[in-house]
């Protein structure tokens, strides 16, 4: 649905020709890219709302990327793969919002079954290993082939991230660990914080050392995030971030956006240079403005009873949604 809606958006939509249907192979992979936002900003509230609020959540997430992209690429003349790839910033804080918005009394302790099972936590963790091995296609889609070998270049240094990333995370959860043990919910949150600050910066990214300090900067912002920023959240800004978003997703992509300031040294003169600075902040501005507003009011509209949201008891309890075949009473 979130795909469909971003194709009808963006006038991009299948059309028919000489009877047959006709999909263009890169506005579906633009509008798959749209919908990475509404996934990210789901995990802030993932257990806490129904179908009907995933639903919503997901149309004006969509409809926020799309209006963002189009005011960077008509007012700030930013590329649109340079636009996508601030879709981890646009998404977290997105969320952010929205658990603000919808945050419950009483969620400085954990719900009653807010608990990982070994199935769900194995199961999470097969999932995060299956990104880690495609996110380099996912990165090289954002640059193009020009100069020949761009794509390959891209799919290097984000293997190169994501290496650093996978040791790093390892080391920092062990050393953060009051018993000195891995921690594997911490580790799958972090782990692929290094594709993330890496497809940020892709552009500027030329150079094996550069991936690599990318990789490992981002993973250890995002391990130390998600050990100590989750319960300052709740405690100080009262947001109960499910899914540690803030850290996985909105932390790696400000490195990201920080290295690509830093890294491009291609500038024939200061006054070039000089713009390109006021044009990247201003990009970065303007996503989050979009993102912080859209979240906003997407949380003014979920915060109606007239959605039914989920009770504090029945708050991530997946049997209140979904039948059971071993729970069903037989009459």
């Amino acid at each position: 649905m979130a795909v469909q809606w971003a194709l009808i958006l963006n006038g991009l939509d299948s059309w028919y020709y000489r009877g047959k249907i006709q999909i263009n192979l890169r506005s579906l992979v633009y509008a798959e890219m749209c919908t990475v936002p509404a996934l990210i900003s789901i995990g802030t509230v993932l257990g806490k709302t129904n179908p009907v609020h995933l639903v919503l959540i997901a149309l004006f997430e969509v409809s926020g990327f799309v209006l963002n992209e189009w005011l960077l690429h008509n007012f700030v003349k930013t590329q649109p793969s340079n636009s996508i790839m601030l879709l981890h910033i646009h998404g977290a804080f997105f969320g952010l919002m929205l658990t603000w918005f919808l945050y419950r009394k009483g969620s400085e302790k954990p719900f009653e079954k807010e608990k990982l099972s070994r199935n769900s936590g194995l199961f999470s963790m097969l999932g995060t290993l299956f990104l880690w091995m495609f996110w380099p296609s996912f990165n090289s889609v954002l640059v193009d082939n020009y100069p020949q070998g761009r794509k390959l270049g891209a799919v290097c240094s984000t293997y190169l991230s994501l290496a650093v990333s996978a040791t790093t995370a390892a080391s920092v959860s062990v050393a953060t660990s009051p018993k000195g043990k891995l921690n594997l919910v911490q580790i799958q949150s972090s782990i692929l914080a290094g594709g993330v600050a890496v497809g940020v910066a892709m552009p500027v990214v030329h150079q094996p050392w550069e991936a690599m300090t990318i990789g490992f900067l981002a993973v250890v912002l995002s391990t130390i995030g998600y050990r100590y920023l989750k319960s300052h959240m709740v405690l100080v800004f009262q947001c109960h971030d499910t899914c540690s978003v803030l850290s996985t997703h909105a932390l790696p992509g400000l490195l990201g956006w920080l290295a690509q300031f830093l890294l491009l040294k291609d500038f024939d003169d200061h006054n070039t240079a000089i713009r390109f600075a006021v044009f990247h902040i201003t990009s970065l501005f303007i996503t989050l403005s979009i993102s912080l507003s859209t979240g906003i009011i997407t949380g003014v509209l979920l915060k109606w009873k007239f959605w039914r949201p989920p009770q504090d008891q029945k708050c991530f309890d997946d049997q209140a949604y979904w039948e059971f075949p071993h729970l069903v009473v037989v009459k």
